[in-house]
């Protein structure tokens, strides 16, 4: 009865010895002098501000004062 269950219980370690050897690497390969990402965009480029820089300033400005707790007191 104990045969079973050690056999079984090398089995598993076998099994779990041979599924770390299969392991790849995760580390990127950079190239030098190049970045290899998405490029970034302005914040203020999409909707609603269509590329418009000014307007995007004054919306964030007005979004600042909701947030701040002397203005919002008085």
């Amino acid at each position: 009865m104990t045969r079973p269950i050690v056999v079984a219980l090398a089995a598993v370690v076998v099994a779990l010895l041979m599924s770390a050897c299969s392991e790849r690497q995760q580390v990127n390969t950079y190239k030098q002098g190049s970045y290899q990402g998405k490029t970034d965009t302005a914040p203020y480029a999409n909707a609603p501000f269509n590329g418009n820089q000014q307007q995007w300033d004054s919306a964030l400005r007005a979004r600042n004062q909701y947030q701040n707790e002397y203005k919002r007191t008085n």
